[in-house]
């Protein structure tokens, strides 16, 4: 077994971690095992796991009955390829996610990560359009602020100027953007902050093939809680003009808001909407894209009658087991009053940090609790001083936030809310 020197050594000589640098890289943190909201290092200190990893993990770590779904579909078929054949656990996930999203959306097409969902609901709605004859349509309107991954389509609707993918402006194709929701959450909704969405779609209906956007929660483009009647707008104007909606869910699904799906605060359904990150509680890697029959029906009843995508690990058994049982835990438990519980106690702690030199802003949505700076934050600096305090947790851009796994408890997220404001106190 490699110590832990051996491993810091071979993984900075080796491996490219997201968003770092070979030549300036910032620590890392080995890790031994997990289990519950716990993170232990190869040094055997233990983290309160405050980003459940990235959105993902609802339920802790080394969960027994989604070790056990994996372990027992691994003995029936791990992986077997989605042409052709078909199994039980995708069924099964497929059936569910219909039930539990909003209505109409009843077709489930399996991918294997959130980014790649988001490409596969961009070739939707294009596809839709060619099988419709009009073929020009081929342009999305995006929201300023907005991020909905990292792959080439999908970067080219993250926000191409505030946004991290501004480097690949010249490379990846240009689509509509609107000036982000200004409407905050629980604030009266403000109509004249949805003109500038009205008049660019409006204008450019003849070649816009959909509308995409995070729905109240815009998230890696800078944590922003808006107005569920900007949502509601958004919808009746693109039945209006006869457009395509597409939800990108990946990071607010499963309960994330403190309802099931972030659409439900608009009561309001896509035509599209793309899932992924908590799908399986963090398990694995999985992640789909579901429409209503105009689309599925429209695709598949056009010259071109089979939607031209098919992932190699599509449907992946093992993962639709984790997802599974992810989503039966999640389901059975009072999920709702655990997230109701996180959000009074980060309302009432992060609060703290308001008065913080540097802070301009704290708010707090379902599971989710941000910290705004005025500058950016100081993350090789930081990191480590959040790890002495046995917390993982993790800024980017202006944010310090929390999303903690549902299991949490009072105890362990004081801890959390408490680290940020002993490091944001002491910050230089």
């Amino acid at each position: 077994m490699l110590s832990t020197i051996q491993l810091t050594e071979l993984d900075r000589e080796y491996l490219w971690h997201p968003y770092t640098s070979f030549t300036n890289p910032l620590s890392v943190f080995p890790v031994r095992r997990a289990q519950g909201v716990y993170i232990e290092l190869t040094d055997g200190k233990k983290l309160i796991d405050g980003m459940s990893s990235w959105w993902s993990v609802l339920h802790g770590y080394n969960h027994p009955a989604i070790n056990k779904a994996i372990t027992d579909q691994l003995h029936q078929v791990a992986h077997v390829m989605f042409a052709g054949f078909t199994h039980e656990p995708a069924v099964k996930l497929a059936k569910t996610l219909v039930d539990i999203t909003p209505a109409g959306l009843n077709k489930v097409f399996f991918s294997d990560s959130g980014s790649v969902a988001v490409e596969v609901a961009l070739k939707m709605a294009i596809q839709y359009w060619y099988s419709q004859g009009q073929p020009q349509r081929t342009t999305f309107l995006a929201l300023k602020q907005g991020y909905h991954g990292d792959t080439f389509g999908a970067m080219g609707v993250c926000d191409p100027h505030s946004g991290m993918h501004h480097l690949f402006h010249q490379s990846i194709s240009h689509h509509l953007f609107a000036d982000a929701p200004t409407s905050k959450f629980n604030d009266e909704f403000d109509e004249r902050s949805f003109a500038n969405f009205s008049q660019i779609l409006q204008r450019n209906r003849q070649k816009i093939a959909a509308v995409i956007l995070e729905p109240i929660v815009q998230g890696a483009g800078g944590m922003k809680f808006y107005s569920p009647v900007f949502l509601q707008r958004v919808r009746e104007l693109c039945d209006q003009v006869d457009v395509l909606l597409i939800a990108d869910e990946i990071a607010t699904g499963f309960g994330r808001t403190g309802k099931l799906f972030a659409c439900e605060h608009a009561a309001i359904s896509p035509d599209i909407m793309c899932i992924g990150k908590a799908l399986t509680g963090g398990y694995i890697t999985l992640a789909a894209t579901l429409c209503n029959d105009k689309v599925s029906d429209g695709i598949c009843r056009g010259s071109s009658n089979v939607f031209m995508h098919g992932p190699t690990f599509m449907a992946n058994p093992l993962a639709c087991a984790a997802a599974n049982a992810s989503i039966e835990l999640l389901i059975k438990t009072d999920w709702q009053k655990k997230v109701a519980r996180i959000e009074t106690q980060l309302k009432q702690e992060l609060e703290t940090c308001r008065t913080l030199p540097g802070v301009v802003d704290v708010r707090v949505l379902g599971a989710i609790g941000v910290v705004e700076l005025d500058e950016a934050a100081k993350v090789a600096e930081w990191q480590p001083r959040f790890v002495e305090r046995g917390i993982w947790v993790r800024p980017f851009g202006k944010l310090v936030y929390l999303m903690p796994p549902f299991i949490i408890n009072e105890q362990e997220l004081r801890q959390l809310t408490q680290g940020i404001y002993e490091v944001l106190s002491q910050a230089d």
